[in-house]
């Protein structure tokens, strides 16, 4: 019974843990670039987009399809160092046991 007991008491705690890395991963900056930082995106750590930055010299009226294709390539790096960084938390939390699943966030 008391291995029952410790092992609830080991899923509370690391529950705590996770809601505490949740809390962090939606306070961190994660910025991605492209175009040499002309096209700058911040997520969360989460990997949500929170502002899109332009150079003014990248908005030009005839090439739309240019802007378009850098703000796809600074979005998709910011979400890739959003992963990294969650993959960098879980792995604080686990104690770096590789999970079979993905977590919800």
């Amino acid at each position: 019974m008391t291995d029952i007991m410790k092992l609830m008491q080991q899923a509370q705690e690391m529950q705590g843990r996770l809601a505490q890395m949740q809390d962090a991963l939606d306070q961190q900056i994660v910025t991605g670039s492209a175009g040499g930082g002309m096209v700058t995106v911040e997520t969360d750590g989460k990997g949500n987009v929170r502002k899109i930055r332009l150079d003014p010299s990248v908005v030009v009226p005839t090439d739309v399809e240019m802007l378009e294709d850098l703000i796809l390539v600074a979005v998709s790096d910011a979400q890739k160092k959003a992963a990294a960084a969650q993959q960098a938390q879980m792995g604080q939390i686990t104690g770096g046991l590789d999970l079979p699943f993905q977590l919800p966030f």
